[in-house]
């Protein structure tokens, strides 16, 4: 049967502002990331995990999602308006002979590197007009010119290539599926689809393009069954699910999802095949244990394409990502990764970015472990995109089991990001974001150790030498450049100061407050509309600049004038912890004179984090 048009509504929507922030030269977030951590850094992050422990996600201990996923994804060629690949109308490009294609391509340049999934995106029971089809069980089925042959053919080519298949499906039942409520559901005697959707035919999903499942009716659940048993009897491996909600821009009980998402977790494990399940777009982090529970994978943000002649541009909406990955550094690990889409790196023209700006993308998606799929034409590689797509450092970065890393800075335009890895050493990233080129330095102190550290460029595959404190590099606008760092210094001693001590000062609306996560059980927040707290006699030997560590708290992103005795501050914005009961560390930077000192934590007229606890080295 066919429906009215379903209309791919993801390019019409507003991509996330971006928001911008005062740097300085003198604050630096360390990364709550690891056990063995330096003790100066370990008491704010012992209270956390940047990596999800297998118990606690879906599939990690049978294998799916182990590690992110690599691949080639079709939704960006799909969505662009690039000369050429869409000659037939909007979306035209997905067709058998495309995915064909690429998969071949896919198996000779970029299979022995790792990346194995063919995913084919929307539009696959769609013709060229958008309009939906489905089969006489209400199932979406393959539009006959896009697909002649039908999807099982596509899976057994993918695999003879040794990949992986994976397909996509929007939440809820589409309403052109509905067909008046007497649509019987298959291997479920009796039930149809009125039987499976509220009685008011709400809608659900980021487009109110189908409406919501009742699973009070079991009914709902053999619906989803069916949906399961279908594409595992085509073979395929994969599932993206689109427009799940609390997200895709939509909130409110019509748009919770968790219900569907739970059914297909358990329908895809009764059907016996592996099949790896990701969420999409926007997920709420409020949910991120749902997601977990029932997914291998969840978008945390907006589509990467720009809707434009080009698949991506910087602005709209490569950059974001700066912003919004941090909340999430808690919620990766085998068994389910934070998706921060795809990787439109392979050809400077196409993409529409400039070389630096394809390898800042290619930094950020590895250092986040997010699945690595490219939604590139991958028979035009240009010789630079392969080069970013294939290197084997990078890529294991993305794929080691290493926690996923964090800003170690501000907000702003320069940035440091970093992790410890098991080794004892550490991965650092240096961020260009201004629109001209600058300088960008990561300090030792800000990771928890000072003295020397040997220096590896994992882009340019040489070891750069030792350098003692810090590296410096000069990058271009957007540029970046990615390091593993090997201490060879020592660890930070330091001395600790709870933020609720009675020895402190706080003004205007600073409070104290229970937080069990935190130091000592407390920490101290409401600071905002003119709120201060005072550190009062911090005590050290002598004149110097001293690194302190600053645990906090911030369910979103957040700023803070931070200063020492009677100095004047600047106004910097803290990534987001992920909620407010998850603490991690800031470094600030900061000039102490011998004997006591003060160290205040203003938020002007902003609101800004709580702050748990602040330890401060023994020596400058």
């Amino acid at each position: 049967m066919r429906s009215s048009p379903y209309r791919a509504l993801r390019g019409a929507l507003p991509a996330f502002p971006r928001r911008t922030v005062t740097a300085t030269l003198v604050l630096a977030v360390t990364a709550g990331l690891a056990t063995g951590v330096p003790a100066a850094a370990d008491a704010a992050m012992s209270t956390t995990s940047a990596v999800t422990s297998a118990e606690t996600t879906a599939d990690a201990t049978s294998g799916t999602a182990a590690k992110p996923y690599m691949g080639w994804s079709s939704w960006s060629m799909q969505s662009s308006s690039y000369p050429g690949l869409n000659p037939n109308g909007n979306y035209s490009y997905l067709t058998e002979a495309n995915v064909l294609k690429q998969t071949d391509a896919l198996a000779t340049t970029l299979k022995k590197y790792g990346y194995d999934y063919v995913n084919i995106d929307a539009g696959w029971w769609m013709d060229n007009n958008w309009t939906t089809e489905f089969d006489q069980y209400g199932r979406e089925t393959p539009d006959p010119v896009r697909f002649p042959r039908g999807m099982k053919p596509v899976a057994d080519h993918i695999h003879a290539k040794g990949l992986k298949a994976g397909i996509y499906l929007p939440v809820g039942l589409e309403k052109g599926a509905y067909g008046d409520g007497k649509v019987p559901i298959w291997n479920a005697d009796g039930c149809t689809t009125a039987d499976i959707v509220y009685g008011d035919l709400r809608t659900t999903n980021g487009w109110d393009s189908a409406y919501k499942l009742n699973f009070d009716n079991p009914c709902a659940q053999k619906y989803i069954d069916s949906q399961a048993q279908m594409l595992a009897d085509w073979g395929y491996d994969f599932l993206k699910l689109d427009g799940v909600g609390p997200g895709s821009f939509k909130s409110g009980d019509n748009y919770n999802n968790v219900a569907d998402v739970a059914a297909w977790h358990q329908a895809i494990a009764d059907t016996g095949r592996q099949i790896h399940l990701e969420l999409s777009w926007s997920l709420d982090i409020g949910h991120a244990a749902d997601w977990k529970k029932y997914s291998n994978g969840w978008r945390i943000d907006t589509d990467v394409e720009c809707y434009c002649n080009t698949l991506v541009t910087w602005e709209n909406s490569v950059n974001d990502r700066w912003n919004d990955a941090p909340a999430w550094s808690g919620e990766a690990g085998p068994g389910g990764w934070n998706d921060l889409d795809a990787i439109d790196v392979g050809n400077g023209e196409m993409d529409g970015l400039t070389n630096a700006e394809r390898q800042s993308y290619m930094t950020l998606w590895a250092i986040n472990k997010s699945p690595l799929f490219t939604g590139d034409d991958l028979t035009r590689l240009d010789s630079y995109g392969l080069s970013l797509l294939t290197n084997q450092e990078v890529i294991a970065v993305d794929q080691n089991n290493s926690p996923v890393a964090r800003p170690v800075t501000p907000m702003g335009d320069q940035q440091v990001w970093g992790t410890r890895n098991s080794d004892g050493t550490y991965t650092v990233a240096l961020f260009n974001l201004g629109n001209s080129p600058d300088s960008v330095t990561a300090d030792w102190a800000s990771f928890g150790f000072t003295g020397t550290a040997s220096v590896r460029d994992l882009w340019s595959h040489q070891n750069l030498g030792t350098y003692k404190n810090k590296i410096t590099a000069t990058l271009p606008a957007h540029g970046s450049r990615l390091f593993t760092v090997k201490p060879g210094g020592t660890p930070l001693a330091t001395a600790g100061y709870e933020a609720e001590s009675a020895n402190n000062t706080l003004t205007g609306n600073a409070s104290a407050a229970t937080c069990g996560s935190c130091s000592g059980g407390k920490k101290v927040g409401n600071l905002y509309l003119d709120s201060k707290l005072q550190f009062n006699d911090i005590t050290v030997r002598k004149d110097g600049i001293y690194t302190v560590n600053v645990a906090y708290v911030s369910g979103d992103p957040r700023s803070v004038t931070v200063y020492s005795n009677s100095g004047n501050g600047t106004s910097l914005r803290f990534p987001s912890t992920g909620d407010w009961g998850t603490v991690r560390t800031v470094s600030v930077q900061l000039a102490l004179k011998a004997g006591s000192n003060t160290i205040t934590f203003d938020s002007g007229w902003d609101y800004s984090p709580d702050i748990d606890r602040i330890d401060v080295p023994k020596s400058a």
